[in-house]
């Protein structure tokens, strides 16, 4: 009945951190999602459910969605006739609640000797505040990273091979590299006994969702991962001419809670518990070290090899980091368990003893209030600037051009929603031809010319200045969004291309 009444009291307490995010962008404006690729998947889903085609613009199949399970369960609320927003501030609310829960299950597998304060875990994980923007934002990272933990409690508890497969195979399908996990719970079965069959039903149960989206990743991009997989990279690729192991260590620190730029400063409460993180990941890794198996450290090895992979493929760091947030629930359990083990063996007496436990349970729990508030106040504004850039600048398309209107743009998520026009996609997701011309604006300029489009969307950072200083091109809209202009960037802005 205690541990019923942890589990529910968790559970509440992600729902009201959700609702207090929504409530903080919908009452001062209007409710929205904090990032453009929210609407991106809200149009793949509203095709699948109107045509049953995975289409981006409607009639032509693309491939261009890097989380389709994410997208299947945004289309049954398309089918429900469910508001969109509200269906997908209920799918991350619930999927905050399954990441705490199993979370604490995890909890109690790999530290019974604190099996008591599980609901401690639980209520550190919903306070996070970029797990709760998650949840709020439209997007699948939530969603990815429950997959992953329970595929991680499950290999744990020593599941069925051939579950833990389907459960993989899952997790690829909300984000391509979940292929991480799905790697090392595959070199975790290697030490079972009968590892051979046993690693042959994990890849029989992790092909039954992925053989058929390969297939159709390579039938309409002659690819097996997504356009996005690789335009992405194309994109962002100057970046990696910082060395790796500078490229890891910014990264590594930024996901534990420090500052964006350089090494001084905080970004979350969880920067705290690094100094639990460290002794509970070394008495993990001594563990399986010493028996042999891959159990202990699994979840730690995930986390640290997720930013290993975007250090070496994506080293972005901006939306605060929400490609890095899978690793979170790793830091926040390791040091939480670290923390316990630490205060543990402090004396009960003297009073110092007992003084300090209290302190630091009192720091860290008003650290999660602050950054909490912190990141409430994020959200707002990001969600306000997508409804005054994007949102708007979509509906400004819907009202004033024609639909068979070609639109260049690079943000494509909200106008394909609301304006629903044939589109030209200049960062490359639905339009893949365009990958390797990324790095080039003059031959996307070409590109665009050559296409024939009468229109070009710019947005914020991206003001394709190449193509609007051509002759004939002429500003139609703009949206004069004043906190975009406060922030030194392009507000987001419509011209009409010559010969349309």
């Amino acid at each position: 009945m205690v541990r019923q009444k942890g589990h529910w009291l968790v559970a509440g307490a992600a729902v009201l951190a959700v609702l207090l995010f929504v409530a903080a962008a919908a009452l001062p404006g209007r409710a929205g999602f904090p990032l453009d690729d929210s609407w991106i998947h809200q149009t793949y889903a509203r095709n699948l459910a109107l045509t049953g085609r995975w289409a981006y613009v409607p009639g032509v199949s693309s491939a261009g969605s890097t989380a389709p399970l994410w997208t299947l369960l945004l289309a049954v609320g398309h089918l429900l006739r469910l508001p969109p927003l509200a269906w997908a501030y209920g799918l991350g609310g619930l999927c905050l609640v399954w990441l705490a829960w199993v979370g604490m299950a995890l909890w109690r597998l790999l530290w019974p000797a604190y099996a008591g304060r599980d609901w401690l875990a639980g209520l550190s994980l919903v306070a996070a505040w970029p797990l709760v923007w998650a949840a709020a934002s439209g997007m699948e990272t939530l969603l990815f990273v429950a997959l992953g933990l329970t595929l991680v409690w499950q290999a744990v508890a020593r599941a069925r091979p051939g579950w833990l497969g389907v459960l993989a195979g899952l997790l690829v399908l909300a984000r391509p590299e979940g292929l991480l996990l799905l790697l090392l719970v595959g070199v975790g079965l290697l030490a079972r006994p009968g590892r051979l069959p046993a690693l042959l039903w994990y890849l029989l149960g992790a092909g039954l969702p992925l053989l058929p989206y390969f297939a159709f990743n390579l039938a309409v991009s002659g690819a097996l991962w997504p356009n996005t997989f690789y335009a992405k990279q194309a994109e962002y690729a100057a970046l990696l001419v910082r060395p790796l192991p500078v490229r890891f260590a910014s990264l590594l620190l930024f996901s534990l809670g420090g500052a964006e730029v350089g090494w001084r400063g905080m970004t979350g409460a969880h920067l705290l518990l690094l100094p639990g993180l460290i002794p509970a990941g070394w008495l993990a890794l001594r563990q399986d070290w010493h028996d042999r198996r891959l159990q202990h450290a699994l979840l730690l090895l995930w986390a640290g090899g997720h930013v290993l992979l975007y250090a070496w493929r994506l080293p972005v760091t901006y939306q605060h980091g929400r490609y890095l947030w899978a690793a979170l629930p790793a830091w926040i359990l390791y040091g939480l368990a670290g923390w316990l083990w630490l205060l543990a063996r402090l004396p009960v007496r003297p009073r110092p003893g007992r003084v300090l436990r209290r302190v630091a349970g009192l720091v860290y729990g008003l650290l999660l209030a602050i950054f909490f508030l912190f990141g409430l106040q994020a959200y707002a504004t990001d969600v306000a600037f997508i409804e005054n850039e994007m949102v708007d600048v979509a509906r400004w398309l819907n009202q004033n051009t024609p639909p068979e209107a070609l639109i260049a743009a690079h943000d494509i998520g909200a106008i394909g929603y609301f304006a629903q026009r044939p589109l030209l996609d200049l960062a490359g997701l639905i339009t893949p031809e365009l990958v390797d011309r990324l790095a080039d604006e003059a031959a996307l300029g070409d590109y665009v010319r050559e296409q024939g489009a009468d229109y070009l969307v710019t947005a914020p950072g991206w003001p394709y200045e190449t193509i609007t200083a051509r002759p004939g091109v002429i500003l139609l809209y703009s949206t004069g969004y004043a906190w975009t202009q406060a922030q030194g960037a392009n507000n987001m802005a419509v011209y009409g291309l010559p010969g349309r």
